[in-house]
C-alpha cells in the first residue's frame, strides 16, 4: 500500500455572517489521512463537518488555510481547475442519493465516467463491475423509482467510484437508512473502498459507520480532535 498522505489540511478556517455576527465555524482544522486508509468525522449538526467536507470536495471555500489531496493545494485552484478536480479526482456521496430517476442505475452509474471522456463500451463495463460489488448487478435495468433506499444509495456508492477518484467523500451516507440497509452499505463501501484502494473520508452520526474507519475524529467549536480509534 502507498503509505503516502492523501489528505493534509492546515489551519483551515471558515467564517459565516449572519446579521452582525460572524458565525465561525472551522476554528483552525489540522488533520492528515493516509493513501488508502479510511477516517470518519463525527459531531453535533451545525458542527461544519459537511463544511469541511464540502472544503476538501472543492464544493466549497475555506476563509484560510491550507488543503492538499494527492499533493495538489485545492485551496489555491481556480474554478475551471476545481472543476476537473472534482470531476477526476473526487467521488462523493451524500445523504440524499440524487440519482437521475429517468435513467437506469446502470445508466446513473456510468454517466460520470462517459461525461468525463471514457468510452462508452468501457464506462458500462465499470458500471457493471461497482454494481457487481455492491450486490446491485440484478438491479442495474431498474430505474431508482423501482429502488428501495439503501439500493440506490448503494448506486450511490458505485457512481461515487467509476471516474477511479483517489478521494471518496461521504456525507451522512447510511442517515436516511433503517439499521438493515445501513449495516449492509457500511459493509460495502469499506470493503468496495479498500478493494479499490480509495481513501474514504465520512462524516456521520451513524456509530457503526464511523466505527469502521482506521481513524476517528469529533469536530466540536470548530476543532477537529483525534477520538476513539475504529476496528
Amino acid at each position: 500500500m502507498n503509505n503516502g498522505v492523501m489528505v493534509s489540511t492546515e489551519g483551515i478556517v471558515k467564517n459565516y455572517i449572519s446579521g452582525d455576527e460572524t458565525l465561525h465555524i472551522l476554528r483552525g482544522i489540522n488533520f492528515t489521512i493516509p493513501c488508502g486508509l479510511s477516517a470518519a468525522i463525527s459531531g453535533r449538526s451545525g458542527s461544519g463537518k459537511s463544511t469541511l467536507l464540502n472544503i476538501l470536495g472543492g464544493l466549497d471555500r475555506s476563509d484560510g488555510g491550507k488543503a492538499f489531496v494527492g499533493g495538489i493545494e485545492i485551496t489555491a485552484l481556480q474554478e475551471k481547475n476545481l472543476s476537473v478536480y472534482r470531476s477526476k479526482k473526487v467521488g462523493f456521496i451524500f445523504q440524499f442519493h440524487y440519482l437521475l430517476k429517468d435513467f437506469t442505475a446502470l445508466e446513473n452509474v456510468m454517466l460520470p465516467a462517459y461525461m468525463a471522456g471514457m468510452k462508452k463500451n468501457e464506462a458500462f463495463e465499470r458500471a457493471r463491475e461497482l454494481l457487481a460489488d455492491m450486490r446491485l448487478i440484478d438491479r442495474a435495468g431498474h430505474f431508482p423509482s423501482q429502488l428501495s433506499g439503501g439500493e440506490r444509495q448503494r448506486v450511490a456508492a458505485a457512481r461515487s467510484m467509476v471516474n477511479d477518484p483517489d478521494l471518496i467523500l461521504a456525507d451522512e451516507p447510511t442517515g436516511n437508512l433503517d439499521p438493515d440497509n445501513s449495516a449492509l452499505v457500511t459493509e460495502l463501501l469499506y470493503a468496495g473502498a479498500e478493494k479499490w484502494g480509495k481513501t474514504l473520508l465520512v462524516v456521520t452520526h451513524d456509530e457503526k459507520l464511523a466505527a469502521r474507519a482506521s481513524s476517528r475524529y469529533t469536530l466540536e467549536n470548530g476543532l477537529l480532535s483525534a477520538s476513539v480509534r475504529g476496528h
